[in-house]
């Protein structure tokens, strides 16, 4: 009797307790058949029926059917998605397809090309807004500094030392040969050489009657003065035949001359045919612009510069940018041992502020030295003396 009664306890305990769990307060701890399929990764056509309707099954032991929250089987769902990116792929024939074609048709054609054009040019100018700091103040002190125009290129130019008084062609041509001459030539010896040519006869028919003996007589001691003779002979061939006795008018012509770059040829369009096409870039020029910051980013090449200057700066200043700058590095701004000193940039040159800098610093060394050696000197002394006293 008594295990029977027990065995009765326990059937209504458990009956009690499969009542609660299908009460709604226990909805959400019941662990229904989904979760566990869910969390196993099980797949079958039952699991995938359950999570499209939303519904689970009890305990098979309750032999009930239950509505569950459709949130829990929901949520487990999601949990357990794998995500798969879908990738497609349009293929189209390129003579077929043209930007032309998504143009509606009350758009001309000819209005969408011009409207390209505008978008390239506006590009253009956004690129070329950047321009260095205090730049026009740097480029005033420089002024300032020229003022007196006393600077070798001021009065040995390729401008200066042709005869201003010949015919308008031969004095293009010895602008021309006076520039071919300057490269890797200081203007002194440029000068002297074009000096000689003249007394001898510096035209295109005297020129190419001349041996290249006696020109290079005549031309010594410039840079590279073998190799100028050549140039000189096939360049003044070249004008005679093809030029009638005159230089060329334009950069890409002259650029084709024998030994002629395009720092030569914009100095040439310059002086012989007054004419602004772009900025000379010589070795001053380029030595400058990079101290001053004037460059973006750090050129290496004077042909780099020209092009970053006449990026940014304005076209008033392209005719006397050279002249300036040629002059400023022959005098102050020196290649080695720059005179920074006595520049009225060097509180707004990073170049400048940089030397000084390390000139204080040398400065300052070489003070501490000499007290060092005084002081031990003294002491030198100092000691002889009391030797001699005792």
């Amino acid at each position: 009797m008594f295990q029977h009664h027990l065995i009765s306890l326990a059937s209504k305990t458990i009956r009690s307790t499969s009542t609660m769990s299908a009460s709604k307060y226990f909805s959400d701890t019941i662990l229904t058949r989904s979760r566990v399929l869910s969390r196993r990764d099980v797949k079958g056509e039952s699991h995938q029926k359950e999570k499209e309707t939303g519904l689970t099954r009890t305990s098979t032991s309750s032999n009930q059917t239950d509505s569950v929250n459709p949130s829990t089987s929901s949520l487990a769902s999601k949990i357990n998605r794998k995500r798969s990116h879908i990738k497609i792929k349009v293929e189209y024939n390129k003579d077929e397809f043209n930007d032309s074609d998504c143009v509606p048709n009350h758009v001309k054609k000819e209005d969408v090309k011009e409207l390209k054009s505008d978008l390239k040019h506006e590009n253009i100018t956004q690129n070329s807004d950047w321009e260095p700091n205090m730049w026009r103040d740097q480029l005033q002190n420089i002024v300032v500094m020229r003022k007196d125009r006393n600077a070798p290129v001021d009065t040995m130019g390729c401008d200066v030392i042709s005869d201003c008084r010949a015919s308008p062609e031969v004095y293009r041509y010895q602008v021309l040969l006076s520039l071919m001459l300057s490269s890797q030539t200081k203007d002194q010896i440029t000068s002297a050489a074009m000096k000689k040519l003249r007394e001898h006869g510096c035209t295109i028919e005297n020129i190419l009657s001349t041996s290249d003996k006696v020109l290079g007589e005549l031309i010594y001691p410039v840079g590279f003065w073998r190799r100028k003779v050549e140039y000189i002979k096939k360049t003044s061939e070249i004008l005679k035949t093809q030029y009638n006795g005159d230089i060329p008018s334009t950069i890409e012509t002259i650029c084709k001359l024998p030994g002629v770059g395009p720092k030569m040829a914009y100095l040439v369009m310059k002086c012989a045919w007054n004419q602004i096409e772009g900025i000379g870039v010589d070795t001053h020029v380029h030595r400058i612009s990079n101290r001053l910051g004037w460059m973006k980013k750090t050129t290496k090449q004077p042909e780099d510069t020209r092009k970053a200057l006449q990026d940014w700066l304005p076209r008033e200043y392209w005719s006397d940018i050279n002249h300036l700058m040629v002059g400023f590095g022959q005098q102050t701004c020196l290649p080695v041992n720059p005179k920074c000193s006595i520049c009225l940039n060097k509180d707004i040159c990073p170049y400048g502020k940089s030397q000084l800098r390390y000139s204080k610093k040398i400065k300052q060394k070489i003070k501490t030295e000499i007290k060092s050696e005084i002081k031990t000197e003294v002491k030198d002394e100092i000691k002889t003396e009391v030797k001699e006293e005792i």
